[in-house]
């Protein structure tokens, strides 16, 4: 592998991680890191388009958590081509007090698919179990809501 590739490489894995420390910390400069036709997918919310979007998911998720810890000294990072594939463990709690994982119904457990356009992200897909306070239709409603919200943007 060449030096450049090699280091868009770790530009990349870099930015993966990074993506993670902003969503603990509920930064919305998370949206520099995505490309302005960005997509999102999270389930039980679905996908959304643009920035704008991710924005109104961002906020909408961020009105059930009241605070998430990913482990990342213990993030699986994997590259191929313009893929990182991370996976690794979450935990926090929810608005309602609830701690996640509370290892009956929630695991903490995800996986997210990134894929880059240069050194942004054009493309996330989420894998993970949003019953986090093992409220499943409050996870539905919460997605509902949001989608509301996006279809008057």
């Amino acid at each position: 592998m060449n030096e450049n590739k090699s280091t868009l490489k770790e530009t990349r894995e870099e930015v993966a991680v990074r993506y993670f420390r902003l969503v603990d910390s509920a930064d919305p400069a998370i949206l520099d890191l995505f490309t302005d036709d960005a997509q999102m997918f999270f389930p039980k919310f679905g996908i959304a388009f643009g920035k704008d979007q991710i924005a109104a998911f961002a906020q909408g998720f961020a009105g059930q958590i009241s605070s998430i810890q990913h482990d990342i000294p213990g993030l699986t990072v994997i590259s191929s081509g313009n893929y990182v594939v991370t996976e690794g463990s979450v935990q926090g709690t929810t608005r309602s007090g609830a701690a996640f994982p509370d290892g009956k119904s929630s695991y903490g457990l995800f996986c997210n698919v990134f894929e880059f356009e240069d050194e942004r992200i054009k493309r996330l897909h989420i894998y993970e179990d949003p019953d986090f306070g093992h409220t499943h239709a409050e996870g539905v409603a919460w997605g509902k809501s949001v989608q509301d919200t996006i279809a008057t943007l």
